[in-house]
């Protein structure tokens, strides 16, 4: 069974999109030679192996640049792992939109393309009438940006 990859871990791993072959179209529909799922074992191993290879988020937070630099001077494999350190969990449905949940708030992070998004839900604890909003450019430095998402609504 194939291992599927985030888009970013893809692009880390200088894999190709996976595209449809033809030992899939055949287990499709049904019939799948032994060849090809010998093939697709092959694969699969060597989509593991890469995988494991990928630097872990420790190295990733390593690599960060210093915390005054602009967050735009970050690689997204750096974002993601920094903001899986401050309590951020990527969600399945969109790789780019994230989630925390705190004691005192719960918030919804988006990497949009021009800035970085976050909403304070609501429904979490704490006294919201509604949902609160903020933007932050990827200028401002990673420091400011982590000290304002922390802080809360």
């Amino acid at each position: 069974m194939a291992m599927a990859l985030s888009s970013s871990l893809r692009a880390l791993a200088l894999l190709p999109p996976t595209l449809p072959t033809a030992s899939s179209s055949a287990r499709a529909s049904g019939v799948a030679a032994p060849a090809a799922r010998a093939w697709d074992r092959r694969r699969a191993a060597g989509v593991v192996a890469r995988a494991a290879a990928l630097p872990s988020d420790a190295q990733w937070l390593e690599r960060l640049p210093e915390k005054k630099k602009p967050l735009y001077t970050h690689s997204l494999p750096c974002i993601e792992a920094w903001l899986r350190s401050i309590g951020f969990t990527q969600t399945r449905e969109d790789p780019a939109v994230w989630i925390a949940e705190t004691p005192l708030w719960h918030a919804r992070l988006s990497l949009d393309v021009t800035d970085l998004h976050i909403r304070y839900l609501k429904n979490g604890p704490g006294n919201l009438e509604k949902d609160m909003e903020r933007r932050f450019s990827y200028a401002l430095s990673r420091e400011d940006i982590e000290n304002a998402i922390l802080g809360g609504p």
